[in-house]
């Protein structure tokens, strides 16, 4: 059994979920079962029964005292997945406690001591001091929608531009970006998420612009698919960047959170983004320059591959056995 915990809402961002989701996806196709335990946000709720996934309700206001309720009574090849940032070590504790499995996700917790594989794909600075059994640091193991697969490809100039700032996108950098937009001549698709709360600003902003300019798109059905029909993409600092460029598609990175500035930075020096600041003074002026598409396309999908949800199934499945 694989217990995914996790943390959604508007307040927090969504990705989270959406990791889970897709690692959870890969451990049902090898024939294992996953239960969700979330917060209550309704938003995440719908969208993990509607990929068919069994979850049950935890409060975030209890730290621990909670846990045994979700943890099998043979705990011994059971696995608890924390993707909620950093793990408090009572809470460590208590999953420890029942006999089970901890694995954690870019934690820098003190509870993250305790955990039996501490996977910290997106933290690219400070890592000296990361704790754990087993740390597993690098892109390598970076959880990306499979179905990227079947849309990379690499762009050769800039013809369109995606702007994709997260399923909840907390700021409303939507906005912002929209109306440093308005004045550019490049076509824009904007895609918002099921937590995106600034709709009405938004529609104002698109409004000023000359018509066909802007077109909306809220809860694509796939991402990847609509990634493909685009030339650069401007996302926030998590993992959409890393699924961009593993379909071949360049970006300008927007940190949405402190932690996301160092993940702006490593694209950047991966040759595959430009990093475009702090959400709260971000600098657009790149777009005004001549980006070499082609070359930043080639290297994006050179540098980060797929095989990161396969290789970190791989360690749960031996951490189970």
């Amino acid at each position: 059994m694989f217990v995914f915990c996790i943390e959604s809402s508007h307040a927090r961002g969504m990705g989270h979920l959406f990791r889970s989701l897709t690692l959870a996806t890969e451990l049902r196709s090898r024939g294992h079962s996953v239960l969700f335990l979330a917060n209550d946000h309704p938003n995440s709720l719908r969208i993990i029964r509607e990929r068919g996934f069994d979850v049950a309700l935890y409060d975030l206001a209890s730290v621990t005292g909670w846990e045994n309720g979700f943890i099998e009574p043979d705990a011994s090849s059971s696995v608890w997945i924390n993707d909620r940032l950093n793990t408090q070590r009572s809470h460590s504790e208590a999953i420890k406690h029942l006999g089970a499995k901890l694995v954690t996700f870019d934690d820098r917790g003190d509870g993250a001591e305790l955990a039996d594989i501490n996977i910290c794909a997106l933290l690219f600075e400070k890592t000296e001091g990361l704790r754990g059994k087993d740390v597993r640091l690098g892109v390598e193991y970076m959880i990306l929608n499979p179905e990227i697969a079947a849309y990379r490809r690499i762009r050769q100039s800039l013809a369109s531009i995606l702007v994709t700032l997260g399923g909840a996108d907390t700021y409303g950098v939507t906005v912002r970006v929209a109306k440093w937009l308005t004045s550019k001549s490049f076509p824009v698709t904007i895609v918002t998420g099921p937590s995106f709360q600034h709709m009405a600003e938004l529609e104002g902003v698109v409004a000023t612009a000359a018509p066909g300019r802007f077109k909306l798109l809220n809860q694509v059905p796939s991402l990847a698919a609509e990634m493909h029909g685009h030339d650069l993409a401007i996302t926030g600092g998590g993992v959409t960047p890393f699924e961009a460029c593993a379909a071949g598609l360049p970006c300008v990175v927007i940190a949405n959170e402190p932690f996301e500035i160092p993940v702006g930075r490593a694209l950047e020096e991966l040759g595959a983004a430009f990093f475009a600041g702090h959400h709260s003074a971000f600098d657009l002026g790149i777009l005004e320059k001549a980006i070499p598409i082609k070359s930043m396309s080639e290297t994006a999908m050179a540098k980060v591959d797929l095989g990161g949800v396969g290789r970190v199934a791989d360690l749960l499945e031996r951490l189970a056995a």
